[in-house]
């Protein structure tokens, strides 16, 4: 015969084993919100760019770097490139020849645009102009959580020179957990379209 005494306790102790048990795996089964990795990025710096394979000067970021792509007499391909973020602007400085060829650029550069309609939520078209340094323009802030390209812009003396810009970031589109790189970049490319200088 079992003694009464002993009976109490181990009743207890399974009892709460039992409950341990059943509460074990129920943390596995809570589904975790979705997170995205802090991004640290540094503080605005830039360098000055001035070469003899464009008729302009400008201030590039200092975490970015120039890549050449193609370089003709009246038209020149580069890149500024930030590695780091998978980060890319791809310009395209094209030579004037008159008025109707600045017209066609600035069509040409609204269709690049508008090929990012349907995945836009938004945007912001801003009018750019310093006529002591000849500098003419438009910036287009193209908003939406899957837009390829979030930030274009061309700028132009209206006589000789026109340079289009576009900002793409190299991964799927996700421009809420991107935003931070997104608004860094698009700082630093207002602060290049202010810093260039024709020549």
């Amino acid at each position: 015969m079992i003694d009464k005494k002993i009976i109490l306790p181990i009743s207890a102790m399974m009892l709460f084993a039992l409950l341990l048990a059943s509460c074990h795996g129920r943390n596995a089964d809570t589904p975790k919100p979705q997170a995205y990795l802090r991004i640290d990025l540094p503080a605005h710096a830039y360098t000055q760019v001035d070469t003899s394979a464009l008729p302009f000067s400008f201030d590039r970021s200092s975490i970015s770097e120039v890549q050449w792509k193609k370089n003709t007499a009246t038209d020149k391909w580069f890149t500024l490139a930030y590695p780091k973020y998978k980060g890319y602007v791809f310009l395209t400085y094209k030579s004037l020849r008159g008025l109707n060829d600045l017209r066609a650029q600035i069509d040409t550069s609204y269709q690049f645009v508008e090929g990012h309609f349907s995945f836009s939520s938004g945007i912001d078209e801003n009018k750019f102009m310093d006529r002591s340094n000849r500098l003419y323009g438009t910036t287009y802030y193209l908003k939406g959580q899957n837009v390829a390209s979030t930030y274009q812009f061309w700028v132009t003396d209206s006589v000789s020179h026109f340079l289009r810009g576009a900002l793409y970031i190299d991964c799927t589109p996700n421009n809420d957990s991107l935003a931070p790189v997104l608004e860094y970049i698009q700082k630093d490319m207002d602060h290049f379209i202010e810093s260039i200088r024709w020549r």
